[in-house]
């Protein structure tokens, strides 16, 4: 029996909704919220332009994959899109996102084909990068002390990365596992009651293949790495949040940080980018090396750092879009409207 899709969402929002309680319930203790409180109120203005500029960096680095893949689009113009993406993602129903990417490739030249491509290599470069991120992650916290299980955490994660990759690569080189793979996911859609055209789901997949293959082959090592720094950045600031609450490298060493951040990376692909088990996981990994005393300054960080990751992107998206909509309108080309 299908489900129907007005099902779905509301089954996965409650479950995520529990296990996000749990997890909360689970591994983080007793806080003192009026602690908490102090800490996020103690940044001052120059520490939070600190970490708006840390923001900003990891946008850049993480929009490298798709200044890559996609010919002419420059370096501004992808992180232009990937913060309008962004944008509309959040505040807009689906396809909000492609529409405005769409939207802005036409105004800019491009072929919204290809443009689309270099999106979609984007994300699963970033997906690849993500589960490769806690086998950094284990290294780093082992600068601070061995730990074997965080190791065998971050060498499992490191295979879904390898095995992600390695599946992009095949369908990239081979039009045979491309239309396997083509096939397979249009069952899975059928599976969940979308309605799929099979044979255009493999005439697209072969598509995409032989507009993306050759720029894949030669930058793909080079955007993994832009990704990863992106996301070692955005540890960064979860790290800088924790020295501007007052926790310094004595009471919270760097490696304990930016490890448990990295090791925990994966369950960004939670709704929300994992916020609310995220944060209690990484918080319960740093308190179980520091002392427990330092937990609501942890909380009050977490706290800084979802804020600025979060609200700080979808300003930057705003004014993205602005500019967006200013320099179409200058160069005669008026950006459609996108009800974002």
């Amino acid at each position: 029996m299908v489900l129907s899709h007005s099902w779905v969402k509301p089954l996965l929002v409650l479950v995520v909704s529990l296990v996000v309680g749990w997890f909360i319930l689970r591994f983080i203790g007793k806080i003192s919220w009026s602690d908490v409180g102090e800490a996020v109120t103690s940044i001052s203005i120059a520490e939070l332009l600190a970490l708006l500029g840390l923001l900003l960096l990891r946008q850049v680095l993480n929009s490298a994959p798709i200044h890559l893949f996609t010919p002419g689009l420059g370096v501004r113009r992808a992180v232009m899109s990937d913060l309008s993406a962004n944008l509309a993602g959040t505040i807009t129903p689906p396809p909000g996102d492609v529409v405005v990417r769409v939207a802005q490739f036409k105004t800019w030249g491009i072929n919204p084909v290809d443009g689309m491509a270099g999106a979609t290599l984007n994300m699963l470069i970033f997906y690849g990068a993500r589960f490769a991120a806690p086998a950094l992650g284990a290294l780093v916290f082992c600068l601070h002390a061995f730990d074997g299980g965080r190791v065998v955490t971050g060498v499992v994660c490191l295979a879904i990365a390898v095995a992600i990759i390695g599946l992009l690569v095949a369908v990239l080189r081979s039009d045979a596992v491309a239309e396997k793979l083509a096939k397979r996911a249009a069952e899975a859609a059928k599976i969940v009651g979308a309605k799929v055209d099979e044979d255009r789901w493999v005439a697209a997949v072969k598509d995409f293949r032989e507009r993306i293959g050759r720029r894949l082959q030669r930058g793909l090592g080079v955007a993994i790495g832009f990704m990863l720094l992106a996301i070692v950045v955005d540890a960064l600031i979860l790290l800088a949040a924790v020295r501007f609450v007052g926790l310094g490298p004595d009471a919270a060493p760097w490696p304990v940080v930016v490890g448990s951040m990295l090791l925990a990376y994966p369950l960004t692909i939670l709704p929300a980018f994992g916020l609310g088990v995220m944060d209690a996981v990484v918080i319960a990994s740093v308190t179980d090396v520091i002392s427990v005393d330092h937990e609501s300054a942890l909380v009050g960080a977490a706290m800084v750092w979802r804020t600025v990751t979060i609200f700080g992107t979808l300003a930057l998206g705003t004014l993205a879009m602005a500019w967006w909509r200013v320099g179409a309108r200058r160069a005669g080309k008026p950006a459609p409207a996108s009800g974002v």
